[in-house]
């Protein structure tokens, strides 16, 4: 299937040589009589090397055949990360500079969507919120409460970040994936 240019959005994937890629910014500009140009900033699914690309507002590019399916995380053991296809039980692998930033937000058994193309696993996209219990945060000083002022809490999973003054050790939050912010303290 095509797209036209004015289709790539923010989070669009497709092919370009061959090669999945996704949108990571969109721009676009309208000249005079008509014409467009669409500056976009891409990322390779396979390589993870950011270019930047300007097309004719008139041009065709391939979507790409990317397709989600859900796998379970196992464990981490330094540089790579294991996951397991729920449906096959089979096992794969990805490395350590694949996961990224993610690698803060995920717990041994949790579930998270895996990126395919062509039968190749790319990557892995994590919920938009996920709760993780806080290890360590300092106790808040009677009357100071307000939620403005936040301190620094460790997670489960090792990173550290800022909760209002009112969470406690011990705590469940939900943190943004995305952003890596506190959203608010899971009830249990």
């Amino acid at each position: 299937m095509s797209l036209g240019v004015t289709d790539l959005k923010k989070g669009t994937i497709f092919q370009l040589d061959s090669v999945p890629f996704k949108v990571v910014e969109y721009n676009q500009k309208v000249m005079g009589r008509g014409g467009s140009i669409v500056n976009v900033r891409i990322k390779s699914l396979l390589d993870g090397r950011v270019l930047d690309k300007t097309f004719k507002g008139n041009e065709q590019i391939d979507s790409a055949d990317v397709t989600n399916k859900t796998v379970q995380y196992l464990y981490g053991d330094g540089g790579k990360f294991h996951f397991m296809d729920q449906t096959s039980y089979e096992q794969f692998e990805l490395a350590a500079d694949t996961i990224g930033d993610q690698a803060g937000y995920m717990k041994e058994g949790d579930n998270v969507q895996a990126q395919l193309f062509d039968g190749r696993v790319l990557s892995v996209e994590l919920p938009k919120n996920v709760p993780l219990k806080v290890t360590y945060t300092e106790t808040a000083v009677k009357g100071d409460t307000s939620s403005s002022i936040t301190k620094d809490a460790q997670l489960e999973t090792g990173i550290t970040i800022k909760v209002p003054a009112f969470i406690k050790t011990g705590d469940v939050i939900s943190v943004d994936t995305a952003t890596g912010t506190y959203r608010a303290r899971v009830k249990d």
